[in-house]
């Protein structure tokens, strides 16, 4: 009997089993293997595999999928373990397409299950066109929600449900219209407060099976083919065992556009040598070239064709049995899936401003205006990113379902999302007059504006073409504002759905409107989320994991990637809206914190108990937050930073004791050459429903409990 070979050993580990299927290929068939569309080797029995695959928020461009709120919305929500069931429900419709799509035949782009997904850059700029597709700005938010989707996505299987991507390593935030040729000046500081420490977790916590590199340069160097942050950092120093892949076409950049090498077989024995395994693009089809010349060796073309085959090996492909074989395709875009799309698309609503007219009372109203570009736009609940929902609810659809026969509503365009659209202005001005005749007939004003992902996006995915997919300043676009103020003036209540997934200066709906809401991109269904929470079947819950500045706020050069005078850690003005800000329509109230310990020590975690009490009329959920200010240090942040965080739900009148940790790493700061030191005198932790900066007091006109423990250095 013929003995089988050791790569379809399944006793044997994943990484024995790969070197053992590498020896076996000839050095033409290894090369052919580093390229994202590798193509098979029938003596080996090793299939052709498509690498390219997303899944954002929700499988992507791949047909009919559950499209989930955007990143960004999901953020909003402070719920990791929520977020974890999202991957979860993610990974699922991923196995049940590739597996339907496997006995097919069908294995191309968009098909696999390797998601080169979350996005975990911190946007430190609003005006950067991809902010939506990240967790926020906030370093200690994003690791948590990024180790709960990897988690999710990767479940806790013998093989791996799907691989995940952290991406893009590192330092990336725009502009989009220069990023391959952009070289991020970056201080060793802020390197290690803000740019990495989300990428550090997901790989130390998370066991992340991948690693995306970014399109611009480092300190000079590309990040796709830089020894500091694939070498150093991510293998040596993080004990990195994944595989490492390209940003699309970025290895080309070395030599079209950075200029660090003068030709493709270079670029590619640069990056491989460095450590980038697979090629998104078609450089490495110089490997061979980069081989003969005598730039690489074949034991760097071996080691990163082990990397790949491991990975492959995870996820079952060369197993005759795998558990997540037998998923159906039933399961993709199933009722559940889109039951927790609709719950997720609810909590991550924010109310930026009440003045008691929500929720509203259908019953008490005979017309409803709904207006603006955004009403009833299926763009704004896809973002980008995105797969083929079976089914829509827009802005107006939502309100249109929610209420009964005897309530109308009247609906306008109002105007274009941006003025490049309009033509003639005189449509635009018939569109305008239309809206204010709506508004005049109602009794309340639902004006829906904001951007889409036509607006906000990735250079080249977008048709925002003055920007590259960034914006030009906060603004609303177009005639957006001119239709605010003209719709307001008529002295109607206006409640303003604020769709984009960046922040937006909107001082004067702040001051003039009756209600403001940021929606963000609310997924598939999340016209009928907005509608049940409009009409408090539901109370808004969602938290901002990115600060609204004012209008009048000057930001830094887009292009300075310090930190100084960015996010909420290090901002020397009064935001619009601070960061984790977000009201609810009842009265969450604080009490009893207390913590296992008097002071802080090396080593040690802070445990905390808080009670928590819903003295209102309707049942609720609420995000307790908890921040640190360590006194006395000179390597601290100007103001404060989140450091533990948890979202509880209270049935009316109910009272809960809830416990938070503050890791010992929380507890340290970042000196200026990126150490990581118990340094100061007192750690001050500060424990309530939005952080302890005055503006949020002033919005929520709720105190902050502070507790300061003394540091024993």
């Amino acid at each position: 009997m013929k003995k089988q070979p050791s790569y379809l050993d399944v006793n044997l580990t994943p990484e024995e089993r790969a070197k053992d299927l590498v020896s076996r290929m000839t050095l033409e068939e290894k090369a052919s293997q580093l390229k994202y569309d590798a193509p098979a080797i029938k003596s080996l029995g090793v299939p052709y595999y498509n690498w390219w695959n997303e899944a954002l928020h929700g499988v992507a461009r791949a047909g009919t999928a559950t499209i989930f709120p955007q990143a960004i919305g999901l953020a909003a929500m402070f719920d990791d373990e929520f977020l974890g069931e999202i991957a979860d429900i993610i990974a699922t419709e991923g196995r049940a397409k590739y597996n339907e799509q496997s006995q097919n035949g069908d294995g191309d782009i968009y098909k696999g299950i390797t998601f080169w997904s979350p996005n975990i850059n911190i946007f430190r700029d609003p005006r950067w066109g991809r902010g939506h597709e990240t967790y926020g700005e906030d370093p200690y938010l994003t690791s948590r929600l990024g180790v709960a989707f990897v988690k999710g996505l990767q479940g806790d299987g013998k093989h791996l449900k799907g691989a995940a991507c952290a991406k893009h390593f590192a330092v990336h935030s725009g502009p989009e219209g220069e990023r391959h040729s952009f070289d991020a000046i970056v201080t060793d500081k802020d390197l290690w407060e803000t740019y990495l420490p989300a990428f550090e977790a997901l790989v130390k916590e998370a066991d992340v099976e991948a690693v995306m590199g970014a399109y611009n340069a480092v300190g000079g160097e590309p990040c796709c083919g830089s020894k500091t942050l694939l070498k150093d950092i991510l293998r040596d120093k993080w004990g990195f065992k994944g595989h490492v892949v390209s940003d699309c076409w970025a290895i080309r950049d070395f030599h079209t556009n950075h200029m660090v090498t003068s030709t493709a077989p270079e670029s590619a024995a640069l990056a491989l040598k460095n450590g980038c395994d697979l090629n998104c693009g078609n450089t490495y089809l110089h490997l061979l070239q980069a081989y003969e010349q005598g730039l690489i060796t074949e034991e760097d073309i071996t080691r990163s064709t082990e990397r790949l085959m491991t990975t492959r090996i995870k996820l079952g492909m060369f197993d005759d049995t795998c558990e997540y074989d037998s998923i159906p395709y039933t399961l993709n875009d199933c009722k559940d899936h889109h039951e927790a799309s609709l719950e997720a698309a609810r909590k991550s609503v924010v109310l930026l401003k009440n003045d008691g007219i929500l929720p509203l009372d259908k019953d008490k109203l005979k017309t409803i205006a709904v207006i603006g570009p955004n009403a009833n736009s299926r763009a704004i609940l896809k973002a980008n990113y995105c797969g083929t929902a079976s089914r829509y609810i827009t802005l107006l659809e939502g309100i249109q379902n929610s209420v009964g026969e005897s309530t109308r509503v009247l609906y306008s365009e109002g105007c274009h999302l941006y003025k490049d659209r309009v033509e003639p202005l005189a449509f635009a001005n018939d569109r305008m007059s239309e809206a204010l005749s709506v508004a005049r007939l109602s009794d309340v004003v639902v004006l829906c504006l904001g951007l889409d992902a036509d607006l906000e996006g990735e250079e080249g995915d977008t048709g925002n073409s003055y920007a590259a997919g960034d914006k030009p300043d906060l603004k609303l676009p177009g005639l957006q504002q001119k239709l605010l103020e003209k719709v307001t003036e008529l002295g109607k209540p206006v409640i303003v759905l604020l769709s984009s997934g960046s922040a937006l200066a909107v001082d004067y709906a702040h001051e003039n409107c009756s209600a403001v809401l940021q929606v963000w991109y609310p997924g598939a269904l999340g016209g009928q989320a907005v509608a049940e929470l409009l009409f408090g079947k539901y109370s808004p819950s969602g938290k901002l994991p990115v600060t609204f500045y004012k209008e009048t706020n000057e930001l830094p050069d887009f292009t300075d990637y310090s930190m100084k005078n960015r996010t909420y850690r290090y901002i020397e003005s009064e935001p619009l809206y601070p960061f984790g800000y977000g009201l609810t329509y009842g009265d969450i109230v604080i009490s009893d914190v207390k913590t296992d310990k008097d002071e802080v020590k090396e080593g040690e975690n802070i445990k905390l108990s808080v009670e928590v009490t819903n003295r209102s009329d309707y049942d609720l959920e609420e995000v307790v937050q908890v921040y640190i200010k360590i006194k006395d240090s000179n390597f601290e942040v100007l103001n404060h930073r989140l450091c533990a965080f948890k979202r509880v739900k209270l049935e009316k009148g109910q009272t809960k004791t809830i416990n938070l940790e503050v890791k010992n790493d929380s507890i340290k700061v970042i000196d200026d050459k990126g150490n990581k030191v118990l340094d100061g005198s007192t750690a001050a932790i500060y424990v309530g429903t939005s952080q302890p900066d005055g503006r949020s007091k002033m919005l929520t006109q709720k105190e902050v409990f502070c507790m300061e423990l003394p540091i024993q250095l």
